[in-house]
C-alpha cells in the first residue's frame, strides 16, 4: 500500500502539469496566441538571436550537462565498491527525472515572471517558450536555449545532495525526495534569486552562477538528510576510505572542465564577462587545490590527492557566485581562503557534531557557497561587470549586507522545507534501507547489479 501511495505521488507531479498543458491546447487558437504573447511579457526581442552567442551557449549547456556524470564518478570513487553503481544510478536518474520535470513545469515555476512563491504557470509544458529571445533573461539567444541551459543547473543541484546520504537511502525514497525537493525547494529559491519578480533579485542579491541557488541550497539540505537519516553502519568504528580514487580524480577533472560552461556560460553570451568568468574559475580552483594540499601537509604530514581534488572543487564552488563580478586577483584570495573554511568544517566541525555527511557535501558545497556569496559582497566590482555592483572593498558595504540576507534566507528555508519533505516521505515509505540491505550494499539490493565481477 505504501509503495502504491508513493507511485501515485510521483505520477501526480508528472501528470498534473501534463493535463494542464493539454487543456490549454484545447483552447481556441487566438486565445493560445494571446496567452503566449502575455507569457513573453509582450516585449519580444527587437532582433533575432546572435549566432556567436548561440554557438557558445549550446557548448556551455553541454559542458554543464557533463558535470552530472562527472559528479557521479567523483562521488562513486569515494563510496565502497558495493555502492558505486547506486551512486551512478542516482545521478543518472536525476538527469532523466529533472529534465522531464523542467519541461513540464519546473522552468515555469522558476522563471515565469511573477512576485509570488513561484514564478507562475504561464510556461507550463514550455507554452510560449519559443525561438525568439526573451529580453529579461537573455536578449541575444533563443528563449528555448536559455531554458535548456538552466535545465542543466536544475539537474546538478539535487545531484549534489546524493553525497550526504550515500549508501543508505532507498531508491524509491530517493526518487520521491528528488522530485519534491526540486519542486518545493530548488524552483522557488531559483525564482527568488534569478527570476523576473524574484524578491531577492529585486533586493539586489548577486549570484552569478549559483552560489545560493545551487551550492548553499543543496549543501544545507545535505546536512539535514545526513542528520536525520543517521550514520552508516560501521562508520563510528573506522573511516570508510575511497574504493577507487582514480574515479574520483576523473570526476574532479570532468567537474572542472564542465564548470567553465557553468560559470562562463552564465554570462549568456560570448563576451568579456564570459572571458573573465572563465579565467577566475580556473584561478580560484587552482588556488584552492594548492591551499588544501598545504593544509594537508601541515596537519597530516603529507599532501594528498584526495585533498587537492576536494580543495579544487571547493574553489570552484566558492567562485561560482562571484565569477562574473570579481577580478583574477580576488579569485586567488577567494580560492586560498575557501580551503581553510571547508577543511575546518570537514575536519573539526563534522567530527564534533557527529553527523555522517558521507562525502562532505555540507562541508564543501554549503560552507564554500556561503564564503563565495559573502566574498561576492566583499570583492565585486563594476569595473569587472558594469551590470553588477561594487562590494565592500570598492565602497559599497550595503552589498555585503544584501549577500548575507540572501545566504540566511536560503539556509533557513532550504533546511526547513527539506526536513518537511524528508519526514513526509519517511512516514509514507521509510527513507532508509533495512540494515541487511545496507550490509549487502545498494548495488545488489536496490538494482540487482554489481560494479565489479572480478575482484583483485
Amino acid at each position: 500500500m505504501k509503495r502504491f501511495i508513493a507511485v501515485l505521488m510521483l505520477l501526480s507531479f508528472i501528470a498534473v502539469p501534463a493535463v494542464m498543458y493539454a487543456q490549454a491546447q484545447t483552447q481556441p487558437a487566438d486565445a493560445r496566441q494571446q496567452q503566449a504573447v502575455q507569457a513573453s511579457d509582450a516585449r519580444q526581442a527587437p532582433s533575432k538571436s546572435d549566432s556567436g552567442d548561440t554557438a557558445w551557449m549550446i557548448v556551455a549547456t553541454a559542458l554543464v550537462m557533463l558535470m552530472t556524470p562527472g559528479l557521479a564518478f567523483f562521488y562513486g570513487g569515494m563510496v565502497g565498491r558495493k555502492n558505486v553503481l547506486g551512486i551512478l544510478m542516482q545521478c543518472f536518474t536525476i538527469l532523466c527525472l529533472i529534465s522531464v520535470q523542467w519541461v513540464l513545469y519546473g522552468y515555469s515555476l522558476s522563471f515565469a515572471p511573477g512576485k509570488g512563491f513561484w514564478g507562475g504557470l504561464e510556461w507550463i509544458g514550455l507554452a510560449g517558450v519559443g525561438a525568439a529571445p526573451y529580453p529579461d533573461y537573455a536578449p541575444t539567444i533563443s528563449h528555448q536555449l536559455f531554458m535548456v541551459f538552466q535545465m542543466m543547473f536544475a539537474v546538478i543541484t539535487p545531484a549534489l545532495i546524493v553525497g550526504a546520504f550515500a549508501e543508505r537511502m532507498k531508491f524509491s525514497a530517493f526518487v520521491l525526495f528528488t522530485l519534491l525537493w526540486a519542486t518545493f525547494v530548488y524552483d522557488p529559491v531559483c525564482h527568488w534569486v534569478w527570476g523576473v519578480g524574484g524578491w531577492l533579485k529585486d533586493l539586489g542579491a548577486l549570484d552569478f552562477a549559483g552560489g545560493t541557488v545551487i551550492h548553499i541550497n543543496a549543501g544545507i539540505a545535505a546536512l539535514m538528510t545526513a542528520i536525520f537519516i543517521g550514520k552508516r553502519k560501521g562508520v563510528s568504528n573506522h573511516t570508510i576510505l575511497p574504493h577507487n580514487l582514480p574515479f574520483t580524480i576523473l570526476g574532479t577533472a570532468l567537474l572542472w572542465f564542465g564548470w567553465f560552461g557553468f560559470n562562463a556560460g552564465s554570462s549568456l553570451g560570448a563576451n568579456d564577462v564570459a572571458v573573465n568568468a572563465f579565467i577566475v574559475t580556473n584561478t580560484a580552483a587552482a588556488a584552492a587545490g594548492l591551499s588544501w594540499a598545504v593544509i594537508d601537509w601541515i596537519f597530516n604530514k603529507k599532501p594528498t590527492m584526495l585533498g587537492m581534488a576536494t580543495g579544487a572543487v571547493g574553489g570552484l564552488v566558492a567562485i561560482t557566485p562571484a565569477a562574473g563580478f570579481v577580478s583574477p586577483v580576488s579569485a586567488i584570495i577567494i580560492g586560498l581562503c575557501v580551503s581553510v573554511f571547508c577543511y575546518f568544517a570537514v575536519s573539526f566541525i563534522k567530527p564534533r557534531l557527529g553527523y555522517d555527511d558521507a562525502l562532505d557535501v555540507f562541508g564543501v558545497h554549503c560552507i564554500g557557497g556561503i564564503w563565495g556569496a559573502v566574498a561576492t559582497g566583499l570583492f565585486a566590482s563594476k569595473a569587472v561587470n558594469p551590470a553588477g555592483a561594487d562590494g565592500l572593498f570598492f565602497g559599497n558595504p550595503k552589498q555585503l549586507l544584501v549577500q548575507i540576507i540572501a545566504v540566511a534566507v536560503t539556509v533557513v528555508y532550504s533546511f526547513v522545507a527539506s526536513f518537511i519533505i524528508y519526514k513526509v516521505i519517511d512516514i509514507v515509505i521509510k527513507v532508509r534501507v533495512q540494515e541487511k540491505d545496507e550490509v549487502i550494499g545498494l548495488d545488489l539490493t536496490q538494482h540487482h547489479e554489481k560494479a565489479y565481477t572480478v575482484l583483485e
